[in-house]
């Protein structure tokens, strides 16, 4: 009996000694952070990290920041609003809203963001925002001129940018802007968002053993995402005559009016003009359509509203990557169809 005792005694310690032997699998996996492994790979990225050295600075604030609007201050007792009528995600979500990061695609963000219970914005999600090379592309220089330069290629200014311009509000303090992207470092990219297969995975985990080259794995991994929104500015006119010629989905318009239009008016939530459910609102809204005011939805998608004197909130536009000429036309057949 006590043969086996210590036999039994030795095979466990044999056992627990072998595991301790056996390497530990340091593969690259689905959870791993793209920068890291990019990183790793030695790519150098953009000043994106924030500066901890200041005092206050907590990816905890920075959250309440972007979905409040105000934090705890680092001394104690709150911050004045950032903004009177704005949020961060008024315009912006913190969770991936598309299926292949690769592709802006209106239509495949609808369908994705509807099926995550998430609205369907003007702006780009905020969810690997640092992962990003650059901000306000294309025509935003239409709309902001020079304030867009120093914005382009720097994460820092494209907040204050938005948090003054965009959001009608006040210039953020060094900490608070540092606490925001403390707080985005949290919602970066992993590995798993970009879809890579099987043996793009493979060829991650070699190039990290040093097996091959790490150019040619650094090039595909930025390929599956995009660097920047494309966002181009269309006309009224040009969306309405586009409209001629294509055929609306009723079904796939109150998409749009529910996860867009009700987003921002329901109960004058960013707005001072509502929008419900009713049969009134989609007859007001169907004889608006072709008209030039701001209740055209021609008009309003493609121009926005401006802020003006005594009501500084406004209504974005949306570009062309944002909602297309056939999701207009979807729109108006929904908006028809109620209105009947």
């Amino acid at each position: 009996m006590k043969g086996k005792l210590y036999i039994g005694f030795f095979i466990a310690c044999f056992v627990v000694c072998a595991s301790l032997l056996i390497p530990e699998d340091k593969s690259i996996g689905g959870d791993d952070r793209v920068f890291k492994v990019l990183s790793s790979l030695g790519d150098t990225g953009l000043d994106h990290f924030p500066n901890t050295k200041i005092f206050g600075v907590s990816a905890k604030r920075g959250k309440a920041l972007v979905e409040n609007g105000f934090s705890t201050k680092p001394g104690g007792g709150k911050t004045r609003k950032q903004s009177k009528h704005f949020v961060c995600t008024s315009c912006h979500n913190l969770e991936r809203e598309d299926p292949d990061l690769a592709i802006s695609d209106p239509q495949a963000r609808l369908e994705y963001t509807n099926q995550k219970g998430l609205p369907f914005l003007q702006g780009t999600t905020l969810y690997g925002a640092v992962n990003r090379e650059s901000f306000y592309n294309d025509d935003y220089e239409k709309k902001y001129g020079q304030l867009v330069i120093p914005a382009r290629n720097n994460i820092r200014e494209a907040i204050q940018l938005c948090a003054v311009e965009c959001a009608q509000g006040r210039r953020l303090k060094d900490w608070e802007v540092e606490s925001i992207l403390a707080y985005l470092w949290t919602i970066d990219l992993k590995l798993s968002d970009l879809s890579l297969s099987e043996n793009e995975m493979i060829a991650v985990n070699e190039a990290m053993d040093g097996k091959i080259q790490s150019d040619s794995v650094i090039s595909m991994i930025k390929s599956k995402y995009l660097k920047g929104s494309p966002a181009h500015f269309v006309s009224a006119q040009d969306s309405r005559e586009a409209s001629v010629s294509v055929e609306g989905n009723p079904d796939n318009g109150k998409l749009i009016y529910d996860n867009s239009c009700l987003h921002c008016h329901q109960d004058r939530r960013y707005s001072y003009f509502a929008l419900d459910d009713c049969d009134v609102t989609f007859k007001f809204l169907k004889r608006k359509e072709d008209n030039y005011s701001d209740h055209s939805i021609y008009q309003v998608t493609r121009y926005g509203v401006q802020s003006v004197s005594g009501r500084r909130s406004y209504m974005p536009q949306y570009p062309i990557e944002k909602m297309s000429d056939q999701q207009l036309q979807d729109l108006r057949a929904y908006i028809n169809m109620r209105a009947e």
